[in-house]
């Protein structure tokens, strides 16, 4: 008890530098125990999303568990049906989930149907059909004609429900008695549609798997068909069908082992004890993949961490070394006085025990509030109003939270072991010799860590080049942790590096004006240069914070424009749309194959296909529609061909109005030799100019000034001149598409272009279908321009919307952990390197009242007092801004390129390009340059309150 009261008092009179301690470690937790929350919460929006784009592309419910068998009597098929569904009862409520609807389906064997009464049903049309049962099948139908049906056999006969489409393929009507013929059969069934029935509600997931063989069926009440097919002694062979329709949208990552192995366990049942069935549940597919997504997702965040982790044991380590430092001499008694280190280590490690402990209960709910900010990054330092990400606290958050307290303590603890070994006589050696080099420069540390960093440059260089050279893709990986992990330590490796040489160049500077200095600067570049260990840290803080912010501001910016320029670029315009053209085309033929009725299409040639004749719908309406800046007629031919002499070659054309086109169409600067506009004022030259790709150029020889003929099957080709060849063009993709027998070096599988005018196209080859591209104004939104699409109601058969697209990329759980970390890390860099910044120099003020006492008495004003704390903050705050700069724009040009490894390089178009915007450089000096401002005004204003004449007095050196 009197050993934790020590304890508590020493804590009490260290109070601000241990609340700083405590702050550190409560931010080592939340970062540590938001990196599971934020990945279940991510992989939770990703899992729902998934599965609703899922059914969307499908058109099938993802919640379906659906499965059939075939029941027959020979082999006690009544016992194994029973067994069966209270097997299938069990297991609907073991996924865990609501059950939205459950459904059995019962049905016999499919039998001949005879008229019972010939007179009345032409008995020579083959009909054949099944007795069939749904649960609950009342409450979802509508009666659209007859009677419902009764409950009971009327004279010996089924009144049953039938569907419309059953009536004409069975060529009956309703009252029509039919009467069920095979050899099986020990008795006579009769039946008698006497209600048409159709959906109710055409979206009730009741028919969500039941809308098959509807012209066979004969549907009679579910329990008139269990009490004399099912449970009779009467038993006939039988399918049955079990639909469960469970509600997905509630499906949690904790219950996805849960469902596939319920669904492993329905599966394993059927297989043992039934020939014949199926099984059919799509979402388990789904759910497999999200062990290897969680893991891959998991190593990403750890290792875009690794910036602010590294700053994080640097600020825990510097603080806890000022803790250390000022106990120094205390430490240094205790020994001389006989007590061991081990009694010295356990004050400390009960202090580091307690702090911990308070980390621990606080850390994990400040990750929870930490990982919402992950969900709003839209890029680094973007944020966006989003869905609010679903977060919770679990057992994993807070055996990561125990995991950082743990490694935290201990880096805590590092400066208290290194103080015990030290003697009363070492510590005053150390006090006189401030002025050697630190450990990391003794081993060398930086040396090294800048080698392996440049080699795993070059790997990286070299893996990059490999794939580009065989249009290969990086097997959709998204993000290599290492591409983040890597220039984490090359920065800190630089900026050790440059540390290294910062004394010399203090040096050279306090040589060149050693005979014009100012006393105050003479003075202050004599404590700079001769203490320069004792400033490593609070500089190597500046230089990683900046460095990292500079990089991640790079890598995150370059990631994000990269992804956007190649949608925009895929695309060519904000909104490309087809509507529905007219034509001639023939409704498909009904007849049997082969069927010929004598007659050639009028206007073909010996016997050829007709071409369809379309008709152009009015375009000036797409100009009107709301929100539109510029609208453009956009035709591909995907199958025409280029002739150039004897050369012929497939290849794309496409037809454009050169005025339009050009105000709506996306395209990069720089793509091309000259500017996108140029080419087009070349080719509204000429109608019959065309620009031809490069890869036509290298394969056939064209140039410009060559006549061609371009065209395409069931048209007459036309004449065209060249008047430049492109590299890219809006839309279009030149890589290569390689395939199995192609070789990495051939061209010859590479895509062609030609662009030619869309007038000239439409009077001398074809008038054809064409994609309308739009241009939306600034800040306009998709929505506006789908509500005037359907006032105007225009006939849209195609949509590609590209900003939804590129919002749809931006919510992808990798790009926004990129971002996200990104701008967290960087903004707990700044909170941290901000309080570290503070306490060391207002630590090292009041080491320094004595020195400034001194040299008050000597004459030194308080402006000169002041001159010598703004050009020692210079000298070393300074330097560390500047250092940073260096090292994160080195970083960022040898590293960032290596991004373009996270994208396949066959599809990436346009090329990849790193990106620097000067405003996310800007925001990084103003936030680093109000930090040591603010530093400086606190340490201004404690300087003008301290009275240094007391700090004269006799006997204190």
């Amino acid at each position: 008890m009197a050993l934790l009261l020590m304890i508590l008092r020493k804590m009490a009179k260290n109070r601000w530098l241990e609340l700083s301690l405590l702050l550190g470690l409560i931010i080592s937790v939340a970062l540590a125990s938001s990196m599971p929350i934020y990945t279940h919460a991510i992989l939770q929006r990703m899992l729902i999303k998934d599965l609703e784009v899922q059914q969307t592309n499908t058109q099938k419910y993802p919640g379906l568990v659906a499965n059939q068998a075939y029941f027959g009597k020979a082999k006690e098929g009544d016992k194994r049906l029973a067994e069966t569904d209270a097997l299938m009862t069990a297991m609907s409520k073991r996924f865990d989930l609501p059950i939205l609807l459950s459904t059995v389906t019962r049905g016999t064997k499919t039998y001949k149907l005879t008229p019972s009464d010939p007179s009345k049903l032409d008995p020579k049309v083959n009909r054949y059909g099944e007795i069939a049962a749904m649960t609950d099948l009342e409450k979802h139908i509508r009666l659209v004609d007859g009677v419902m049906p009764s409950t009971k056999p009327v004279n010996g006969v089924y009144e049953t429900w039938v569907f419309p489409e059953l009536l004409t393929k069975q060529k009956i009507v309703l009252g029509n008695e039919l009467t069920m013929v095979d050899d099986d059969l020990k008795s006579t069934i009769r039946i008698k549609p006497v209600a048409v029935i159709d959906r109710a509600d055409f979206t009730d997931l009741y028919w969500t798997n039941t809308m098959k063989d509807l012209n066979s069926r004969f549907f009679i009440p579910s329990a008139l068909f269990e009490q004399d097919f099912t449970k009779s002694s009467n038993f006939m062979d039988q399918f049955s069908y079990w639909n469960i329709v469970l509600d997905y949208h509630q499906l949690k990552l904790e219950g996805i082992d849960t469902f596939i192995a319920t669904q492993k366990e329905m599966d394993d049942y059927f297989s043992r004890n039934l020939e014949t069935y199926t099984s059919s549940n799509i979402t388990v597919l789904t759910l497999q993949s999200y062990g290897e997504k969680e893991k891959k997702l998991r190593i990403l965040l750890w290792s875009l961490n690794v910036p602010v982790c590294i700053l994080l044991a640097f600020y825990l380590f510097m603080v806890a070394n000022l803790i250390t430092d000022r106990q120094k001499t205390e430490i240094a008694v205790l020994r001389s006085r006989g007590a061991s280190r081990a009694q010295i280590m356990i004050g400390y490690v009960i202090e580091g025990i307690l702090l911990g402990g308070v980390a621990l209960l606080i850390g994990p709910f400040v990750g929870l509030e930490l990982t919402k900010v992950l969900g709003a990054s839209n890029g680094f330092l973007s944020f966006v109003q989003r869905a609010a990400i679903e977060v919770k606290l679990g057992q994993e958050a807070y055996q990561y939270g125990l995991i950082a307290v743990i490694v935290s303590v201990g880096m805590v603890l590092i400066p208290a072991v290194l103080a015990t070994r030290v003697s009363i006589v070492g510590h005053k050696q150390t006090i006189a010799r401030k002025n050697k080099l630190s450990f990391v420069h003794k081993i060398y540390l930086d040396v090294v860590l800048l080698i392996v960093s440049m080699y795993l440059l070059q790997s990286f260089k070299r893996r990059m080049d490999d794939l580009n050279a065989l249009g290969l893709d990086s097997l959709d990986m998204k993000v290599d942790p290492l591409l983040f992990v890597v220039p984490a330590f090359f920065i800190f490796a630089m900026g050790l590096f440059l540390l290294r040489i910062y004394p010399w160049i203090i040096k050279l500077i306090y040589a060149v004006g050693r005979k014009w200095w100012p006393p105050y600067l003479y003075s202050t570049l004599l404590q700079v240069g001769r203490s320069t260990t004792q400033y490593q840290f609070i500089m190597l803080f500046i230089i990683m914070t900046l460095a990292t912010g500079i990089f991640s501001a790079s890598a995150a910016r370059t990631m994000n424009k990269n992804v956007e320029e190649k949608i925009q670029y895929k695309n060519g315009s904000d909104i490309v749309l087809q509507t529905a053209w007219d034509n001639d085309a023939p409704p498909p033929q009904s007849g049997p194959p082969g069927f010929d009725s004598g007659e050639k299409p009028q206007g073909s040639e010996g016997g050829g296909k007709k071409r369809v004749q379309y008709v152009e719908p009015p375009f000036m309406p797409f100009t009107q529609l709301t929100g539109v800046e510029s609208a453009a007629r956009v035709f591909k031919k995907e199958d025409a061909y280029i002739s150039i002499g004897k050369d012929t070659k497939k290849t794309t054309l496409m037809g454009i109005d050169t005025d339009d086109f050009g105000r709506t169409a996306w395209f990069r600067d720089q793509l091309l030799d000259h500017h996108f506009y140029d080419y087009l004022n070349v080719l509204a030259t000429d109608s019959k100019a065309v620009l031809i790709s490069r890869s036509i150029a290298e394969e056939t020889g064209a140039k410009v000034g060559d006549v061609i003929r371009i065209g395409w099957s069931d048209v007459e080709g036309a004449t065209s001149v060249i008047y430049g060849i492109i590299d890219y063009w809006p839309s279009w993709n030149p890589n290569p598409i390689l395939t199995a027998s192609s070789s990495s070096g051939s061209k010859t599988n590479a895509p062609k272009l030609v662009i030619g005018h869309l007038s000239f196209i439409q009077n001398n080859l074809a008038v054809e279908p064409y994609d309308v591209w739009l241009k939306l104004k600034p800040d306009m939104t998709s929505q506006a321009l789908y509500e005037s699409l359907e006032q105007k109601r225009l006939s849209v058969t195609r949509l590609v919307d590209t900003n939804m697209m590129v919002i749809r990329s931006k919510n992808d759980p990798f790009q926004l952990a990129v971002n996200g970390v990104m701008t967290l890390g960087f903004l707990i860099a700044i909170g941290i390197s901000f309080i570290g910044f503070l306490l060391y120099w207002l630590l090292s003020l009041y080491g320094q009242i004595l020195q400034f006492g001194v040299l008050r008495a000597m004459g030194i004003s308080y402006r000169q007092l002041i001159g010598m704390l703004v050009a020692e903050q210079l000298l070393t705050s300074g330097a560390g801004v500047l250092i940073g700069m260096i090292t994160g724009n080195v970083a960022s040009r040898l590293f960032v390129p290596l991004f373009q490894l996270t994208f396949d390089s066959s599809s990436q178009v346009p090329p990849f390009q790193v990106s620097f915007d000067p405003k996310d450089q800007l925001h990084l000096y103003m936030i680093v340059t109000i930090m040591i401002g603010l530093g400086l005004l606190l340490l201004g204003t404690m300087l003008s309150r301290i009275k240094i004449h007391q700090a004269v007095k006799l006997g204190e050196d």
